[in-house]
């Protein structure tokens, strides 16, 4: 009996630990402008995230796993700032983008799922 519970706990163990969630991206918006985030994912499809208020969190999205472009187009301001990432299954992302003289774009490793 012991031998047949111990095999249970060791298939669900195994089943739980092996599955695979693709990642998420969100943004957080640093700035007292509105932005909109364009991502181009590493399949070439695009991915809007747009009308993020100052301060504001969106929630989380799926986006592939890969190497991806991230580029902002803020209310009011000329610059466009972008940045390169890469993203891995069973992990959150935030595209936070930065509050300064000079716009930029940081990526955050929010961990696991």
């Amino acid at each position: 009996m012991k031998n047949i519970l111990l095999k249970i706990f060791v298939l669900l163990f195994v089943i739980t630990a092996c599955s695979s969630e693709p990642p998420s991206i969100r943004v957080l918006n640093r700035r007292t402008n509105k932005a909109n985030v364009q991502i181009k994912t590493a399949n070439n499809n695009t991915i809007n995230i747009n009308d993020v208020g100052s301060n504001q969190t969106t929630p989380y999205q799926e986006i592939e796993e890969g190497y991806h472009k991230a580029t902002a187009t803020l209310q009011s301001e000329s610059a466009s700032p972008f940045i390169y990432f890469t993203t891995i299954k069973n992990r959150k992302y935030t595209i936070v983008v930065l509050d300064g003289a000079v716009p930029s774009l940081r990526i955050d490793d929010d961990g696991e799922k």
